[in-house]
């Protein structure tokens, strides 16, 4: 039996190759639904330099950390910290970063793949013409009896599992034949219909109000909650922590730029949220539609709405979604590469039956997110569902706790000279940054964000109605002390405090529970998602 080191995984055959599946990985529906929202409110182009600086201090460091560990190894990041580990001498205690990584990876894709079902089936929504003339409260309908009634739960359980057949189809093709040449053409072509939008939307709508929401400079909206966004966003949105950055650094060719191409995707990721935002801020024909939504109710609804305004918006519709399905498609594929490459290093399995195995695995596990918003919906531990333990166990643990342990290994484990020959060609002065980084200022940073995610997610739970031993009576009956109904920030009609659906779109989701208890909400859809 051949030793596990050998055991080979695949690589690209070009070297640009890296670059396009790196942004493939970053570029997710955060860059939608959140960052447009986080400029605006927090001071617009401000904001923008904020996150520059934060990817700069605690994103490119761990980034290039992750993708030299699997550049210099050969392997996924589970046998690479293992044979780190072992060179290094230290407690073996550091290979947890490995397992925890990609179960972080898995997990992620599991609810990733969920909302993948979601955009998937919103095409044929849109082709339809299901949003022409749509109201607000039709639009929200539309998304609560897809997602949360009990009635079509098997129809939403069908589009989820179409999503992970398009994602499982790639991968079983290979990492050249499948990932290497599908990322290729999936990423520049989401990018392009994405400009193209965003000409479309210049043109029909109002490019000043998507400027002066994305990248006017507003002092006065800037506060220690912008910097802590900015964090959270440079943090979470960038594929850290999951075992990806190590799989793609293994992949790359001998003469990959690695620190160059991660810079220009980092540069990418940011472009490509500011465009997403100018667009979306600029197609409202007065200009403040979409001010303030963020999460399912701007992608699913708002969006939708304001889109009927413009011509041919039957067409206009299915191009946004297709967009979208093609952005969620290279992430979920991305995804499941660390998970994938693991599991054959583990069991010396075929790629083929490696990709199926894994990929029914994460169906099966997504149905505990699926069943959370309809069927399962009045099943809640501490008031939360499946899905918001999964994300609250992904985000506010397993993700920083990895990130941890490789800053903290690379800081204090390996010797500088060591460090130095992974980093390969660069600047003294990088060099030095990078290790003091690794040492003091990342891991303090990475457990701040953990501990914030934690507590704001607890606290949401409270806000929302839970009743767990953290919540005081105070923070448990606050959504209950809220006015009956309150207006939704650019909506128009009424919608009932704490919830995203409108009063009088309440489809049946399961025993004992209103939909718009059930249905995703803005802030059920953290910063980490996808």
């Amino acid at each position: 039996m051949s030793n596990k080191y050998q055991t080979s995984i695949g690589s690209f055959t070009r070297k640009s190759t890296f670059f396009w599946a790196s942004v493939g990985a970053t570029v997710g529906l955060a860059n939608l639904w959140q960052f447009p929202h986080l400029a605006s409110i927090h001071g617009g182009g401000l904001f923008v330099l904020i996150y520059l600086v934060c990817l700069l201090l605690v994103a490119l460091p761990l980034m290039v950390t992750e993708t030299v560990i699997g550049r210099y190894s050969r392997h996924g990041i589970v046998l690479a910290m293992d044979g780190l580990v072992k060179n290094a001498g230290c407690s073996p205690w550091w290979r947890l970063a490995g397992p925890l990584s990609i179960l972080a990876a898995f997990l992620v894709l599991s609810f990733t793949a969920v909302f993948g079902g979601i955009v998937l089936a919103y095409i044929f929504f849109g082709a339809a013409g299901s949003f022409s003339g749509a109201t607000t409260v039709e639009a929200t309908e539309i998304l609560a009896d897809f997602v949360s009634s009990s009635g079509r739960y098997r129809e939403f359980m069908g589009w989820h599992a179409f999503f992970l057949v398009l994602v499982v189809w790639v991968s079983a093709r290979g990492v050249v034949n499948g990932v290497e040449r599908s990322l290729r053409m999936i990423v520049p072509a989401a990018l392009l219909l994405l400009l193209a939008l965003f000409v479309l939307s210049a043109s029909h709508g109002r490019l000043g109000s998507g400027v002066e929401s994305i990248l006017a400079i507003r002092p006065e909206d800037v506060s220690f909650d912008s910097i802590r966004a900015a964090f959270f966003h440079a943090f979470y949105t960038l594929g850290l922590g999951m075992g990806v950055w190590a799989v793609f650094g293994a992949y790359s060719t001998s003469h990959t730029h690695l620190k160059r191409s991660i810079v220009a995707v980092v540069l990418m990721d940011t472009l490509v949220a500011i465009i997403a935002g100018m667009m979306m801020f600029s197609v409202p024909s007065d200009g403040s539609n979409l001010q303030g939504e963020h999460g399912f109710g701007l992608l699913f609804v708002s969006l939708p709405v304001t889109l009927a305004q413009v011509p041919y918006s039957q067409v206009v519709i299915t191009a946004v979604f297709l967009a979208v399905l093609l952005i969620v498609w290279a992430t979920a594929i991305s995804l499941l590469e660390p998970v994938v490459a693991s599991f054959r290093e583990w069991t010396g399995a075929p790629r083929g039956w490696s990709v199926i195995i894994v990929g029914t695995a994460v169906w099966f596990v997504g149905l505990a997110s699926l069943f959370s918003f309809n069927v399962w919906s009045e099943y809640r531990l501490a008031g939360a569902t499946a899905f918001r333990w999964l994300e609250l166990l992904t985000g506010g643990v397993l993700i920083p706790l990895v990130a941890i342990l490789i800053a903290t290994f690379t800081g204090y484990c390996l010797t500088r000279r060591f460090s130095a020959g992974m980093l390969g060609n660069a600047p003294v002065a990088f060099r030095k940054s990078w290790y003091w980084t690794m040492r003091l200022v990342l891991p303090v940073i990475v457990a701040w964000i953990g501990v914030q995610y934690t507590a704001f997610s607890l606290s949401n739970l409270c806000e929302n109605g839970g009743s767990a031993l953290w919540c005081s009576e105070n923070e448990s009956t606050a959504v209950q002390s809220l006015p009956e109904f309150e207006p939704a920030v650019g909506a128009g009609p009424e919608v009932e405090a704490g919830s995203s659906v409108p009063a009088s779109a309440k489809p049946e989701a399961g025993p004992g529970v209103n939909a718009d208890d059930s249905a995703p909400k803005g802030d059920d859809i953290l910063y980490h998602s996808v």
